[in-house]
């Protein structure tokens, strides 16, 4: 077969991202590549005449795998050499099979199918195993990282952020619990939807026309040839597959993009010059600038999200895909080979993202810098909140309002919200009696450093990584 130069490609995903992505590009290949959609529909033309010589009681071991070898060797460029005859893909497949199966057999290559028989099944088929075999072990694998994160941190004190301003107290491994628990959600629901994929075998308006040509229970005919692909028949069907069952496992990726994108975003910021609390692993020589020699760019955070803005827009074509003029029309037929392209993109940008996790350290010296700091003018001002809502617990009416004017009082002092608050008798000691009544073994103090007051933020970032690390050991192994 001809061979380009792969910087000829006209796609960033053949030639840029599959020398940087290479081990994902590489796995995404044996599935979503034009090799393996010819090959996928070789399979189900061979999944076909094992149905036909099944239901005659003809079907033989050694018959079913060299009709299973035939089709894994099929050459892509002799069908295509074939199609520039016949004008139609499925129909240039059949006629090369035809030439490569056992004589007595040939007749039955496609036999009772029409095309979207083989290509929607097909296709059901490829995006199971894609994701199945490469999408969903790379969400894993980030996964984990993730875990692995909020479970080390869950104590590394942090300020948390609403707006962009400072807000309260929390905890690094609290802020990366949040995409453990969002994208732990997505992943499952990805591997649930990957197994609900389903094929046909009904013919041209799926009422069985032609099969029921064929034998006395078409149903049968349709549950033994998907059966040998691994699928279920799907419950209606026209020409086409219902759509609804790519649909969702497509957006349920995007969701899943989304929330990668949002963490990578998160990671961006956190890196920038007047926060730089987190840090990408950077190799020794690496360049961060071509003339600012200084740089360490965070943009390998900023390669995924740029990879979720070219890719997330394609979902309005998916749901374009949905619609099909009466029992068929041919509107999705160049759209829906771009799926290859999105499943890819999406793949590769989860690859990057868990190399960034993987290499993520935490400036934990930044992290309680920035926390001592925080409140605005008013260092310590994070913990204005719950001295207000202690002094509301103390009965007093307008507590809001007294801690207020104490945080007013330490802007224009220029002290400390703790320094202010202490001077402040009355209210001060209702506060630690609050406290007391908590259970807070030194009151005193509690105010002296935001890292205090952090909530829940440790216990459930624990909790968190372990439920989502445990729960991973499970994908894809539900149905094996």
């Amino acid at each position: 077969m001809e061979t380009r130069n792969i910087f000829e490609n006209l796609s960033c995903i053949d030639h840029r991202y599959s020398l940087s992505e290479a081990d994902a590009f590489d796995g995404l290949s044996k599935y979503i590549s034009e090799e393996a959609s010819i090959r996928s529909c070789a399979a189900c033309e061979a999944a076909l005449v094992k149905a036909h010589l099944q239901v005659r009681g003809q079907l033989t071991d050694a018959l079913a795998k060299q009709l299973d070898d035939i089709a894994a060797a099929i050459d892509p460029e002799e069908v295509y050499k074939e199609e520039e005859k016949t004008k139609h893909n499925i129909r240039a497949l059949v006629n090369v099979l035809k030439t490569k199966v056992p004589a007595d057999v040939g007749p039955l290559v496609h036999l009772g199918a029409t095309s979207v028989d083989i290509l929607d099944t097909a296709l059901s088929c490829r995006m199971r195993d894609v994701t199945q075999q490469v999408v969903l072990p790379e969400l894993v694998a980030l996964e984990k990282a993730l875990c692995a994160i909020a479970e080390r941190e869950a104590d590394t004190p942090q300020v948390g952020r609403t707006h962009g301003q400072h807000a309260v107290p929390i905890t690094f491994g609290w802020s990366v619990a949040e995409f453990v628990s969002r994208l732990g959600k997505s992943i499952l629901r990805i591997d649930e939807l990957s197994r609900q994929l389903k094929g046909k075998l009904a013919g041209p308006v799926g009422s069985y026309n032609g099969p029921s040509m064929i034998v006395k229970d078409p149903e049968e005919l349709e549950r033994s040839y998907v059966h040998f692909l691994g699928l279920e028949p799907s419950e209606y069907s026209n020409q086409l597959v219902e759509p609804e069952y790519l649909l969702r496992l497509l957006l349920e990726m995007n969701v899943a993009f989304g929330i990668i994108a949002n963490l990578a975003d998160d990671l961006r910021n956190l890196q920038r010059s007047e926060i730089g609390e987190v840090f990408e692993y950077f190799a020794s020589t690496q360049v961060g600038s071509s003339t600012m020699p200084q740089k360490r760019n965070p943009w390998n955070s900023e390669h995924v999200k740029s990879l979720w803005k070219a890719m997330s827009p394609r979902v309005m074509t998916f749901y374009m895909d949905q619609i099909s003029e009466h029992q068929r029309d041919l509107t999705n037929s160049a759209s829906q080979r771009f799926i290859a392209d999105y499943v890819a993109g999406f793949t590769m940008a989860v690859s990057r993202m868990k190399s960034v996790v993987s290499g993520l350290q935490a400036d934990r010296e930044a992290m309680a810098r920035n926390l001592e700091d925080a409140g605005g003018k008013v260092k310590g001002g994070v913990l204005a909140e719950p001295a207000y809502i202690l002094l509301g617990e103390a009965g007093v009416n307008d507590g809001h309002e007294v801690i207020r004017k104490i945080t007013l009082e330490a802007e224009q002092t220029g002290k400390s919200f703790f320094e202010v608050l202490k001077t402040h008798g009355e209210a001060w000691e209702k506060i630690k009696a609050q406290l007391a009544k908590l259970g807070v073994t030194e009151p005193d103090s509690f105010f002296a450093h935001p890292a205090n007051y952090r909530g829940l933020a440790a216990e459930k970032s624990r909790r968190l990584s372990q439920k989502y690390a445990a729960l991973m050991d499970g994908v894809g192994k539900q149905h094996e």
